[in-house]
């Protein structure tokens, strides 16, 4: 099983990330921060120049329906989606919802994990083009 979702964006980046903010809050998420890993890195004095961002997503409903069923899924909360340029291209993905599920072996979260896994795609799939 592959631990991640990416796919590449036919928008830029900036544009890439409002599209995404606008397809998630039509299925029930925000985007709570919006982290440039890039800049971050420059402050620290470290040389890398490649655009990267890290957006941590949420949807408060499914957040407090899993965190009920099993506090550790703490652990995996906010999702992440990341937005980064690679060889001229916009990349956008996320680490899998139901490959971060496997870790904890509570097979009653499974199910959720699908449900958001499969909104959360729909929604970058949505925000690319």
């Amino acid at each position: 099983m592959n631990f991640h979702y990416t796919v590449e964006s036919d928008l830029g980046m900036n544009e890439t990330i409002e599209a995404l903010g606008k397809e998630l809050k039509k299925r029930g998420f925000g985007v709570l921060w919006d982290f440039d890993l890039t800049a971050k890195l420059k402050e620290k004095g470290q040389s890398f120049d490649e655009p990267y961002r890290i957006l941590e997503v949420c949807n408060p409903a499914e957040a407090a329906r899993i965190l009920s069923k099993n506090e550790l899924a703490a652990y995996f909360l906010p999702c992440k989606i990341v937005v980064y340029e690679k060889e001229g291209k916009t990349r956008i993905g996320l680490p899998k919802p139901t490959a971060l599920i496997e870790v904890i072996g509570d097979e009653g979260l499974k199910e959720i994990a699908v449900e958001v896994e499969k909104t959360l795609v729909e929604g970058i799939d949505q925000s690319r083009k």
